[in-house]
């Protein structure tokens, strides 16, 4: 591959100052090509940090999120991902709204071969709700390691 035809030459924010977006919808989440289309291999990317507000109290609600993907023609950007991801700090939605638009969103952008997203979200009230979503059976022959993120305890 040509370096000068890579798409990184149509990076907006990698290399430079950039103020983080207020809102998913604000935020440019930015791909480029697959170093190895012909390839089956897994993409791994953990937000320990992940945080949101409630849309009814505005209180912040936090998780640990897990995204895995099998490339196919692109790959996503990963500053570009974590401006995404910090744009949901000031975004109001329930749990299940958030991890799945994550999902969804890098579905639409990328259209990879597979992906998972497993959030692990901490409790308040009392209760952790964790949300688990996959596109389709991952390709045969793709080692997928298990998330390994332990259910939450409290004291238990």
């Amino acid at each position: 591959m040509n370096p000068s035809d890579d798409g990184r030459n149509q990076l907006t924010q990698l290399g430079k100052q950039v103020a983080a977006p207020q809102s998913p919808e604000e935020a440019i989440l930015e791909r480029v090509p697959a170093p190895y289309p012909d390839k089956h291999y897994l993409v791994r990317f953990t937000a320990p940090e992940f945080t949101s507000l409630c849309p009814i109290t505005g209180q912040p609600d936090f998780a640990h999120i897990v995204i895995d993907y099998v490339p196919n023609q692109w790959i996503v950007e990963s500053k570009s991902l974590k401006l995404y991801l910090t744009s949901f700090r000031n975004h109001g939605a329930f749990h299940e709204a958030c991890s799945i638009q994550i999902a969804n969103t890098l579905v639409e952008r990328l259209a990879p071969r597979w992906l998972r997203i497993g959030a692990y979200w901490y409790p308040r009230g009392g209760i952790p709700i964790d949300v688990f979503w996959q596109t389709d059976e991952p390709p045969a022959g793709v080692w997928v390691p298990a998330q390994d993120v332990p259910t939450y305890r409290g004291r238990g």
